[in-house]
């Protein structure tokens, strides 16, 4: 039985090559992105055939700025002048993926469905799930005829510092950064600091997905999000350090049909204000 939820915003390899081998109108993104600690180029140069190459640090944010944080939210004149180079149009279904546990793809989702597009998809496990299934690959370069597709913003629902306070404590907030960056506690002279904003709960977003980097089942993820009381009844909001674990949490969520807010400026935007509080420790206050 084919679980409808999910395969609305996740596909398999199998289901994306029965998608593309039927001559589905289906746009296919490849996500790359560079290490910031290693220096790595998650791109070998093979690609699946028709992926158009994007950049994850340029092509789905803006430059850092104090009040957007880290990562903001890209230029929508920007975005949309990529998105014509890229032949986008919004009868297609755009799938994306990356080589990462779809960490990159999911906040190129979640920017893609903020801009307007209606039907944008994550490949589930990403290029090595490709690979592992043994689907066809080329080192060939794909340039799409351009489009005059318009775009415009706040078709997610997103999150200012106000409100994610106030979801923390009236619904459930989800901190999805790695927990000891949500117990937190000493930095070094002149680092922001560390911790969570009050009332959050801690739901790294690793945790999303298995050992192979594909998410997990649909019903593990239900318990999973239950237990931290996102099961539909009260709203719910995520953050991260800058907006892209967070986003991966959103994808995740979706995939078991719970509607969640995004905190786009995340903890980078917070702390810029040091008279917002900040809790330290595993308890959420």
């Amino acid at each position: 039985m084919t679980d409808t939820t999910r395969i609305s915003v996740l596909l398999t390899p199998v289901q994306l090559q029965d998608m593309l081998s039927s001559g589905a109108d289906v746009t296919v993104i490849s996500v790359h992105s560079i290490n910031p600690y290693t220096g790595q180029n998650s791109f070998n140069g093979q690609r699946i055939k028709g992926a158009i190459d994007t950049q994850a640090y340029t092509d789905f944010q803006s430059p850092a700025s104090v009040e957007g944080g880290q990562r903001p939210l890209p230029d929508i004149a920007e975005l949309q002048a990529k998105a014509r180079s890229w032949g986008l149009r919004p009868a297609s279904t755009i799938v994306i993926y990356d080589a990462d546990r779809s960490m990159t793809a999911a906040r190129a989702w979640w920017v893609l469905r903020w801009a307007g597009l209606p039907d944008v998809r994550v490949l589930d496990g990403g290029f090595p799930a490709w690979i592992a299934a043994d689907m066809p690959v080329t080192d060939e370069i794909t340039t799409p005829a351009p489009s005059d597709i318009v775009l415009s913003p706040g078709h997610m629902v997103e999150l200012g510092a106000d409100d994610a306070l106030k979801l923390a404590i009236d619904g459930v907030l989800l901190d999805a950064r790695i927990r000891p960056n949500y117990i937190g506690g000493k930095v070094a002279p002149g680092q922001p600091p560390r911790g969570h904003i009050p009332h959050a709960l801690s739901a790294p977003a690793l945790d999303n997905v298995t050992d192979y980097g594909n998410f997990t089942d649909g019903e593990t993820l239900r318990e999973m999000y239950r237990a931290l009381g996102a099961d539909g009844r009260k709203p719910v909001g995520v953050y991260c350090g800058a907006g892209m674990s967070a986003a991966h949490t959103v994808l995740a969520l979706a995939s078991i049909g719970i509607g969640a807010a995004m905190y786009p400026g995340s903890w980078s935007a917070w702390v810029s204000d040091p008279t917002r509080p900040v809790v330290t420790g595993a308890d959420p206050v």
